[in-house]
C-alpha cells in the first residue's frame, strides 16, 4: 500500500451571494470538477443578527445529480415537490438525488430568522451516470445523532461517517453510486488513514485550521489536488482541522452543465428545460 501524495492547492473562489458568505474551490480556474464531484459551496462561517432574511434558497429545479448539504452550524429547512420536508439542525446532513427532476427550497427556519447565530454549510453536488440521471427523486435527511462518529484510537480524530465504509464502518446513507463521503476532525496532533482507494476519485477540502500530507501543508479553504498514483492518504494536523473527504469511482462522461441541470448532451438539457416549463417536474414526483 502506498501513500497519495499532495501535488496542488486549489484555493477557494470568493463569490458571496447577497450578505451570505459563500467560497467555491470547484468548479475553479484550474479544476473544472473532481470526477464525479461537480461543485463545493462553503457558505459562511457567519453569524446571522436577530430578525434576519434567512438564506436565499428558495424553490428552484435540478435534474441529473445529487446535493448533499452538511449543516455545520445553523440550522436548515427543507422542502420539495416530491413532499419531502424537514429541519436539519447543526451536525446534520440532508442528502437529495433530484434524478428525473425536483423542485426544492433550502431555506432558514422562521425560529432562526427571529433569533440569528452562527451558520456554516457546505454543499456538494454529486454527478450521476447516464443511466442513473432520471432515477425517483429521493431525500434522507439526517440529524447529527443519526451520524456514526468513530474516534481514531488515540481518541484525537473524529470521522463523521455519512455514506461509504471507513476502517470496517459503515455510514448510514447508501449511495446510488458507491460514493463515500465523511467531515474529519482533528484535533492538535491528530491523525487518520484512508484506504483501499486506487482508482477513485478522492476530494479532499480543508474547511478550517490546516493539515498535512505527506508533511505537506494545506490550509484552510483550499481543495487538495492529490496524486493519481497511491492507494491510501494520511491526513494529520499539528494545530486542528477539518476537512470534507469523499472518493468515489469517477464515472468518465460527458458533462453537460446548465444552471442547475447536468445532463450528458446538449440535447437532455434543452429537454430539462422544456419539461421545467411544463411543470413536469411537479407531475413526475407527485
Amino acid at each position: 500500500m502506498t501513500d497519495k501524495t499532495l501535488q496542488a492547492l486549489h484555493p477557494a473562489l470568493r463569490d458571496d451571494i447577497g450578505d451570505l458568505v459563500t467560497r467555491r474551490p470547484v468548479p475553479g480556474p484550474r479544476v473544472e470538477q473532481v470526477d464525479p464531484f461537480l461543485f463545493l459551496n462553503h457558505h459562511g462561517p457567519q453569524t446571522y443578527p436577530v430578525n434576519n432574511q434567512g438564506l436565499p434558497f428558495g424553490p428552484h429545479p435540478h435534474r441529473g445529480f445529487e446535493t448533499v448539504t452538511f449543516i455545520l452550524e445553523g440550522d436548515l429547512a427543507h422542502h420539495d415537490s416530491a413532499g419531502h420536508e424537514s429541519i436539519i439542525r447543526a451536525g446534520g446532513v440532508q442528502w437529495m438525488t433530484a434524478g428525473s427532476g425536483l423542485v426544492h427550497a433550502e431555506v432558514s427556519p422562521d425560529d432562526f430568522k427571529r433569533r440569528g447565530g452562527p451558520l456554516e454549510l457546505l454543499q456538494l453536488w454529486v454527478n450521476l451516470p447516464g443511466r442513473l440521471k432520471m432515477s425517483p427523486p429521493r431525500y434522507i435527511g439526517l440529524q447529527q445523532d443519526e451520524i456514526p462518529a468513530w474516534r481514531t484510537p488515540d481518541g484525537l480524530t473524529t470521522v463523521h461517517l455519512t455514506s461509504g465504509s471507513w476502517d470496517g464502518h459503515t455510514g448510514p446513507i447508501t449511495s446510488l453510486t458507491g460514493v463515500s463521503l465523511a467531515t474529519v476532525d482533528l484535533r492538535p496532533g491528530g491523525r487518520v488513514r484512508f484506504a483501499d482507494l486506487g482508482g477513485r476519485s478522492v476530494f479532499l477540502y480543508v474547511v478550517r485550521g490546516q493539515v498535512e500530507i505527506g508533511g505537506a501543508a494545506a490550509p484552510a479553504f483550499n481543495l487538495v489536488q492529490l496524486s493519481d498514483a497511491g492507494d491510501a492518504v494520511e491526513i494529520a494536523s499539528a494545530t486542528g482541522g477539518l476537512v470534507l473527504l469523499g472518493h468515489a469511482e469517477p464515472i468518465g462522461e460527458p458533462v453537460v452543465a446548465h444552471g442547475p441541470f447536468v445532463m450528458n448532451t446538449r440535447e437532455e438539457i434543452v429537454q430539462a428545460i422544456t419539461d421545467y416549463n411544463a411543470g413536469k417536474f411537479d407531475a413526475a414526483v407527485g
